[in-house]
């Protein structure tokens, strides 16, 4: 049987860093990394100080090698299950049948973005379609920027996107805003609406140059960020019965413990700033919690 203090699931940043702090209190650490990671086609990582546009394959890579010496295990496979027994272990299980026990458990999975179905997004996405302005914003600064939304947040990510240019256009896509304080608000910052349908996104060599309307109009673009909503990439912690807040996200104390024992979480799937460098902190977070959870046991047990 194999067993482990501590197994991971998830092989970006939250999940990495965890597993350094563990690998580093001498525990044994298993890390379950299916490699579709959020932003796994972005050209660059961001707000992440001496990490700076460095690729995210590249920094996985990097990530991985100083693991090396800390004797963590990784497993490039999805966990399909997990169990917890009365004395309050994990039985995992992955989509091969293979088994592991661990005394404690921590879900980093991460997000994905639920892209709007129109031609275009999917190919552009993480080269002219982005999410976080505070990730992208500065590599298309002053260019003619567009805001998809069709829900009420799109007014406040608009303006928002004024700091990073003075060219911002919201498209709500066949929505109406009805909020008058929000359209007044768009009008005195000079950001015009279009309510109609946009039937794709065109451009060349990966590079954004406009949206075409329903009616074939087409308007310049050369980037857009869009609010479409996410969701968890691992179907986990919604089985194991993790309270969640009304947006989905599982609640967790300030150092990632969950209502279930032993069960952690960590990175985008369990905050709102989604952050690379915010992810890892919470993993390091996470990391010292169980280790102390760890040592208040075996003082229990001696």
């Amino acid at each position: 049987m194999d067993q482990f203090d501590v197994i991971i699931v998830g092989g970006g940043p939250a999940g990495l860093n965890a597993a350094v702090v563990l690998g580093r209190c001498q525990r044994k650490v298993l890390v379950f990394d299916t490699g579709r990671q959020r932003n796994q086609r972005s050209k660059g990582i961001h707000n992440f100080l001496t990490r700076d546009n460095i690729l995210p394959a590249s920094f996985l890579q990097v990530a991985r090698s100083e693991l090396r010496k800390y004797g963590v295990k990784f497993i490039n496979s999805e966990v399909t299950g997990v169990v917890q027994s009365k004395k309050k272990s994990f039985r995992v299980e992955d989509k091969k049948g293979r088994v592991w026990f661990s005394k404690k458990l921590l879900i980093a999975t991460g997000v994905r973005d639920l892209l709007p179905d129109i031609d275009g997004f999917d190919e552009f996405y993480c080269k002219g379609v982005f999410h976080c302005p505070y990730c992208d914003g500065w590599e298309v600064r002053d260019r003619k920027i567009g805001i998809y939304s069709r829900n009420k947040n799109g007014p406040e990510l608009a303006l928002s996107l004024k700091t990073w240019s003075k060219h911002v256009t919201l498209f709500t896509d066949g929505k109406r805003i009805t909020n008058t304080s929000a359209r007044e608000m768009l009008r005195k910052n000079n950001i015009p609406v279009v309510t109609q349908r946009l039937k794709k996104l065109q451009g060349q060599n990966g590079v954004l140059k406009k949206i075409i309307l329903a009616d074939n109009e087409s308007m310049p673009c050369e980037a857009i960020f869009f609010q479409a909503g996410y969701e968890s990439q691992c179907e986990l912690l919604n089985k194991m019965g993790c309270s969640t807040t009304s947006k989905g996200i599982v609640v967790t104390n300030k150092m990632q413990q969950t209502n279930i024992y032993g069960l952690y979480v960590a990175g985008d799937v369990s905050k709102d700033v989604q952050f690379v460098i915010v992810a890892a902190a919470e993993g390091a977070k996470a990391g010292v919690a169980i280790n102390k959870d760890l040592q208040q046991e075996e003082r229990s047990n001696s």
